[in-house]
């Protein structure tokens, strides 16, 4: 991402030559400016902004308030405690970037005496206190806000992931003498209102799938917002604000992954405020993110080395979020692969083409070639392949894999089958180049509207003629469909299941008594990403695979770590890269001397 411009100011004066002592709100706007402060460039241009809108603001009607920036702020560090771990029962002391936020909120206002903001959009890296502070600002808006009848809303779209902003207002409210006595909990020990008799106001969680209809919020907590895959749970919010004189809606949220959300159009259009671009002052915009040129993950024999820029995006490093805990996260992803977009993305704001995509390009681009794969295989002492059977709409994807005899690498093959009858139709639907792939000959086609298997068998057993083929592991979906068209081709190939999640199949031997590999799709990943990462890997050039590579998004599948591959959430079909992988994992284990113990080797529940 580019260094902004700085903003221009809308006139040539000089912002006030000293700053209020008593103004924490412009103390830290002028500490970022002057480099006192570390921040990044949309920080730095919401402090531009905010000392502009100080000089040029009271012509368009724009107020500062220090009185209410103030009383905000108070509410936070003489009411509020907060909760978990080391910081339970401790009071609320904002750090400087969390008075900027709260301070601009509530300070200020318009002619009419209402508040300014009407949106606030938060993006900072994990850890850095979030969900708390939009559950201070929500209690703040119930019980000091002077408001008849408010409405407070934790909201998502899961009732779940609402309820954890939710649960730390409740938490706030149980260790605070204060809030104890003047709101009144309604539930037992999974309390879900609170109520504020006084002004006949409450705060509780919503969600797009509660049922719940014509909310009237005076403030909405939006948590997690690129989560969210659509705008319903902003826009339901959105509807019932007219009913309201001056409402709030604070948008919290890590970096995402996906252009296409209803987060990233807040991100894009946050940015453009703060330069400028765009002039709304009813939006408040905090975003943290890297400058051009920083690079928070080092290399080599530092990968800490870029410890300087980290503060940039997690703004309360050395406080709720330790340098030792950021080193870990680099230090687990640098050991594998498909968590260091994951890292990058939560830890230092940077928007990804995926949610966890499986490799960096980069990367992968060093792995791919253009040469005889089918002849290199001929000459490997042995070659497995793996296969992932599609639908009606899908791919089929065959995986071919060897050891080179000369260098130890292994070569690998990938060939794709489509339905012809649908081939431009879904060309133009999916925005895939198909069409020029099969003139190419990267893709073959089979009559109908599904994968014809009989065209997949027999092609199977010509490599199983030209290639020392023994062994094919396989996706059990479908399977039942293609194992009598290779019986009726006569070629020899053994068949073994290749679980795609988090399980693995139990040891067993074949009919001749030898050991049968135990796989799994976590270790299977594991051994592909390690053969990537040693230069191992040499794949025969597809686009069909790149695209496939460059689509892949793993998940974890427990709290050990695990990965899969997640289709769900891939941004294109993934197929070649789950049969590389399969294969990979089945290649490496028979060329273990203990196979079994080799595949064995994570935690994973056993399948039948």
């Amino acid at each position: 991402m580019a260094t902004p411009k700085p903003r221009a100011s809308r006139s040539k004066a000089a912002p006030p030559a000293s700053s209020d002592p008593g103004d924490p709100v412009l103390q830290y706007a002028e500490d970022v400016l002057a480099g006192r402060v570390i921040a990044g460039p949309w920080v730095r241009l919401a402090c531009r902004r905010h000392l502009d809108d100080l000089r040029d603001g009271p012509a368009r009607g724009l107020v500062w308030s220090l009185d209410h920036a103030l009383r905000a702020i108070a509410f936070f560090e003489e009411v509020l405690k907060l909760n978990g771990g080391d910081f339970e029962g401790k009071p609320f002391l904002l750090l400087g970037w969390q008075k900027f936020c709260v301070g601009s909120l509530f300070g200020w206002l318009t002619a009419e005496g209402f508040r300014r903001f009407r949106t606030a959009y938060m993006e900072v890296g994990k850890g850095a206190g979030k969900s708390p502070l939009a559950a201070g600002i929500g209690l703040y808006c119930l019980c000091s806000d002077n408001e008849s009848r408010a409405e407070v809303y934790a909201a998502a779209t899961k009732k779940d992931q609402a309820m954890i902003l939710f649960r730390d207002a409740v938490a706030m409210v149980d260790l605070s003498a204060s809030l104890r006595s003047r709101l009144v909990k309604t539930g037992g020990r999974q309390c879900w209102n609170l109520a504020y008799n006084r002004t006949s106001s409450f705060f509780r969680a919503i969600s797009s799938d509660d049922g719940q209809s014509g909310p009237r919020p005076h403030c909405s907590l939006i948590d997690e917002l690129h989560e969210h895959p659509n705008g319903i749970v902003c826009d339901m919010l959105k509807a019932g604000q007219k009913f309201r004189r001056q409402p709030l809606t604070i948008k919290i949220t890590n970096a995402g992954f996906d252009r296409e959300t209803v987060c990233y159009r807040d991100h894009e259009y946050s940015t453009r405020v703060v330069q400028g671009v765009d002039v709304n002052d009813e939006w408040f915009a905090y975003v943290c993110a890297l400058d051009a040129g920083d690079e928070p993950i080092g290399t080599g024999a530092d990968p800490f080395s870029g410890r300087a820029c980290w503060i940039k995006t997690n703004p309360s490093l050395g406080v709720t979020i330790r340098d030792d805990y950021i080193e870990g996260q680099i230090r687990d992803a640098l050991g594998m692969p498909g968590l260091l977009s994951l890292v990058r993305r939560l830890n230092f704001c940077e928007w990804v083409d995926a949610a966890n995509p499986w490799i960096e390009g980069p990367l992968w681009f060093k792995c791919e070639h253009e040469f005889d794969a089918l002849g290199e295989l001929a000459q490997c002492e042995e070659v497995v392949g793996a296969l992932d059977l599609g639908g009606t709409r899908d791919m089929c994807a065959l995986t071919l894999a060897g050891r080179r005899v000369s260098d130890g690498k292994v070569i690998a093959h990938n060939e794709y089958w489509t339905p012809g009858d649908t081939l431009h139709e879904r060309a133009r639907n999916d925005k895939i180049a198909y069409d020029l792939w099969v003139t190419r000959g990267f893709l073959h086609t089979t009559p109908g509207r599904a994968v014809d298997y009989a065209f997949v068998a027999r092609r199977i057993a010509d490599l199983a003629a030209m290639l020392p083929l023994y062994r094919i592991c396989f996706d059990p979906y479908r399977i039942s469909y293609l194992e009598p068209e290779i019986d009726a081709t006569g070629a020899e190939i053994e068949l073994i299941a290749h679980p795609q999640g988090g399980y693995r199949t139990k040891p067993r031997k074949d009919k001749y008594g030898k050991d049968v590999p135990s796989l799994w799709m976590p270790r299977s990943i594991e051994l592909l990403e390690k053969a990537v990462g040693d230069s191992r890997l040499v794949v025969h050039k597809n686009p069909c695979l790149t695209w496939n590579s460059a689509s892949a998004v793993l998940i974890a599948t427990d709290d050990k770590g695990n990965l899969i591959f997640s289709k769900r959430r891939s941004r294109g079909r993934i197929d070649g890269i789950v049969t590389l992988a399969m294969a990979v994992g089945l290649l490496e284990s028979i060329d273990t001397e203990d196979p079994i113990a080799a595949m064995l080797a994570g935690e994973a529940i056993i399948a039948d």
